[in-house]
C-alpha cells in the first residue's frame, strides 16, 4: 500500500480573529493569506482541497494557483457549526454552558449547533476521499475531527493541540482500508 502526505492547514487569520466564527464566511485579512501562502512554500501536495468558507477557500485557491495545482472546494472541511454561538467571544457565552460543550460537545452541543460526531462523521468521510498527496485548508475544527477519525483520539486529546492561525499539521496517510493508518509527521506554526 502506498502512502500519501495530507497536509491539514488552518486558514489564515480571519477579519474577527478569536470569535467562534464556526461556519459564518468571514474573509480572511490579507496578512493572514500570505501567511498560508509562505507557510506553503516547500510543502509537497499534488492538489489544494478547502473548505468553502473564505477564509480557508481564499488562501486555497492562491496557493493552488501559484503551484498550478488544481483546487477543488469541499464543505465537508468546513468548521465545527456553532449555532446560537456563532460570532460571539467565548467570553459572551453562558460559562457553565461552555465549560459542558468543552467537557463532552457531543452530548452538549451548542444550541441549534453541530454535535462533534457530526463534525467527526463529515470530515472523515472527506479524509477518506483523499488518494494523493493533498494540501487541505481548512479550520482548527476540522483538524482536529480528522486527528480523532484518524487516530481514533477522543475529543479531550485532540482539543489538547495548539493550531493556530496558518499552521500546518503534516500526516502520513496510507489510504485503501475502511479507517486508513496514518503517522503524525510533524506540525509547523
Amino acid at each position: 500500500m502506498t502512502e500519501i502526505l495530507v497536509h491539514l492547514m488552518r486558514h489564515g487569520i480571519p477579519v474577527q480573529p478569536n470569535l467562534l466564527l464556526g461556519q459564518r464566511d468571514d474573509a480572511p485579512l490579507p496578512s493572514g493569506t500570505a501567511k498560508c501562502v509562505a507557510a506553503a512554500e516547500g510543502l509537497a501536495f499534488e492538489r489544494v482541497i478547502s473548505s468553502d468558507l473564505s477564509r480557508a477557500h481564499i488562501p486555497a485557491a492562491r496557493i493552488a494557483a501559484a503551484r498550478g495545482a488544481s483546487h477543488t472546494v469541499d464543505a465537508r472541511w468546513r468548521e465545527l457549526d456553532f449555532g446560537a454561538w456563532t460570532g460571539l467571544a467565548p467570553a459572551q457565552v453562558d460559562p457553565a454552558a461552555h465549560a459542558r460543550f468543552w467537557e463532552d460537545p457531543e452530548a452538549n452541543a451548542p444550541p441549534e449547533g453541530e454535535r462533534w460526531s457530526q463534525l467527526s462523521a463529515r470530515v472523515g468521510a472527506a479524509l477518506a476521499g483523499i488518494d494523493a498527496s493533498t494540501l487541505v485548508l481548512t479550520h482548527g475544527g476540522a483538524m482536529r475531527a480528522a486527528l480523532a477519525a484518524l487516530f481514533h483520539m477522543e475529543h479531550r486529546h485532540v482539543w489538547s493541540f495548539d493550531l493556530p492561525y496558518s499552521c500546518v499539521l503534516t500526516l502520513r496517510v496510507w489510504p485503501g482500508e475502511a479507517v486508513p493508518t496514518a503517522q503524525i509527521v510533524g506540525l509547523t506554526t
